[in-house]
């Protein structure tokens, strides 16, 4: 049986197509669309049709940006001999907020995973590596997730920059501020005692 008219389920299907969003959260989603006065809906679909035409990869970094390059990559303040590698636009966002971070990026795009056909071709190492070739990078942070996909992943970038003589470097990993130790499970543990630092 049809719930909806034909274009509110289309409306539907379209936000249910999103990560992470399930059929309650695409109707919710849906139906606010459809109450919004016909100008923040024109707003709303003016956004992302100039977000869609404007917005795209940085040729430095691979960030999403609206000028070339991006503002991170073309700000004189920042260190350029130090490049933090990330899986996604994101995670960039989430470094920047914390304000310790003063390098540079350099955004894969998502991480190797033969099980779902990503290839290292499929993101985007090769840009990385090219960076490199110009000898000013002196260290490379790799700030993949840590499960097995980001890795992999850190790993074989890892073994793509030997041969320029730069250092190497992963993120800490261990347990979070205000975790209990108790129900951390033995991986995290373990991480957590190899990056100990001394205080």
């Amino acid at each position: 049986m049809d719930y909806y008219a034909v274009t509110v389920q289309k409306l539907i299907e379209e936000f249910r197509k999103m990560p992470g969003v399930g059929s309650k959260s695409a109707q919710r989603m849906a139906f606010y669309v459809l109450g919004l006065s016909e100008e923040k809906a024109t707003n709303l679909i003016t956004a992302i049709a100039d977000a869609k035409q404007k917005v795209g990869y940085c040729s430095v970094c691979c960030n999403l940006t609206d000028e070339e390059p991006c503002r991170i990559c073309k700000d004189d303040k920042r260190d350029k001999s130090v490049i933090c590698v990330v899986e996604s636009p994101a995670d960039v966002v989430a470094m920047e907020k914390t304000g310790e971070f003063k390098g540079l990026y350099h955004v894969l795009h998502g991480v190797i995973s033969p099980m779902d056909g990503v290839k290292p071709d499929d993101i985007k190492i090769k840009e990385l590596v090219t960076r490199l070739a110009d000898g000013r990078v002196k260290e490379v942070i790799i700030a993949t997730n840590p499960n097995i996909e980001g890795e992999a992943t850190g790993s074989y970038i890892a073994r793509l920059i030997l041969p320029f003589d730069i250092k190497v470097t992963r993120i800490a990993k261990g347990i979070p501020i205000g975790g209990d130790i108790e129900y951390a499970d033995e991986v995290t543990l373990t991480r957590a005692m190899e990056t100990r630092t001394k205080i």
